[in-house]
């Protein structure tokens, strides 16, 4: 517990113990912690150089204990300003890497990580770094990092960074696949199924991306792409991928998909006026529906399809079969 100011394992025993004994010599230390006197005065001396602990003036080599109070509260009060000007420091650095970075040069826009810790570190860095949000596709045969392994993202998702993660079917059948799934929902993350993804991606802050870039069997690499139009692409793949997926939920009976959302009969018979050639107000006045209604509902639709434009969304109804070309024509 105080290894943040400094102690390590061996450090704090000895300062515990000369706590709860108020002074004690080497040798009776020594035998209360299971040490040899040479590593147990290496720990008083320690001790002595952070000022909790110091030898007695009264007799030689004996130690007391300094008043924790006193003594751990001057420490942690200089942990705490050298923490205020790591912090300060790490801001001026981010302020200057900004300003550098306005137009970044084509090759500081993509970079190769090689090697399995390599890898696997700069994933946890990704995660580490978010504020806001990270979005991933997952397939079923991990590589570098498991879900079991990834503390990254439990820390992440308790400091509130949201999670949306799109998995292939194939992780269910994972050994810990359904476990590692029941903790994602667990901690609110939102979790959708697909049969498969076209790639492993991570995307952090929309700012920042994590693609491999060698098969089974090679020695694990990976590209981290910055701000950038290929990120940009690979945001769009993702959230591609997303909308197409199918939701999951964690009851009482386990982890299930939810349906996939869809239009209702009002949208259909809206889309098909619609797409006959009627204005949103003779679409209202035929349905006996409000004009604001017919908008708000078109508009929905275009948000559940991820379309832009009136007729992209004809399009994208045709190709969903939500409704039918007329054969008569």
């Amino acid at each position: 517990m105080l290894g943040a100011i400094g102690l390590d394992e061996r450090q704090e025993s000895a300062y515990r113990a000369l706590v709860a004994l108020g002074a004690a010599e080497v040798t009776d230390l020594a035998h209360r912690l299971a040490l040899p006197e040479t590593d147990t005065e290496r720990a008083l001396r320690r001790l002595e150089q952070q000022g909790l602990a110091a030898q007695s003036s009264a007799r030689t080599g004996r130690w007391v204990a300094a008043p924790p109070g006193v003594a751990l509260g001057a420490l942690l009060t200089q942990q705490r300003h050298e923490l205020d000007q790591a912090e300060l420091a790490a801001a001026l650095l981010a302020e200057e890497y900004r300003a550098d970075a306005a137009e970044p040069a084509v090759h500081d826009l993509v970079e190769v990580v090689t090697g399995a810790s390599a890898v696997a570190h700069r994933f946890v860095q990704l995660q580490l770094g978010a504020t806001e949000e990270v979005c991933a596709l997952v397939t079923g045969n991990p590589v570098v990092v498991t879900g079991t392994d990834n503390e990254a993202e439990e820390k992440a998702a308790t400091r509130g960074v949201a999670y949306r993660v799109v998995v292939e079917r194939s992780v269910f059948s994972l050994p810990a696949g359904i476990a590692e799934l029941s903790a994602a929902l667990g901690r609110n993350e939102e979790v959708r199924v697909v049969d498969r993804v076209p790639t492993k991606l991570v995307v952090a802050d929309r700012t920042l991306a994590m693609v491999p870039l060698t098969g089974r069997g090679a020695e694990p690499a990976a590209l981290v792409v910055h701000a950038s139009g290929l990120l940009e692409s690979l945001m769009g793949l993702f959230e591609a991928v997303w909308r197409e997926a199918l939701p999951l939920r964690l009851g009482a009976g386990g982890i299930s998909e939810e349906a996939a959302p869809g239009p209702d009969a009002t949208d259909l018979e809206i889309l098909s006026l619609l797409l006959a050639g009627m204005t949103d107000a003779s679409v209202a006045k035929q349905l006996d529906l409000g004009l604001r209604t017919v908008q708000r509902r078109v508009k929905g639709l275009m948000e559940l399809t991820g379309v832009t434009t009136r007729l992209q969304l004809g399009w994208h109804a045709y190709a969903k079969g939500w409704v039918a070309r007329d054969l008569r024509e």
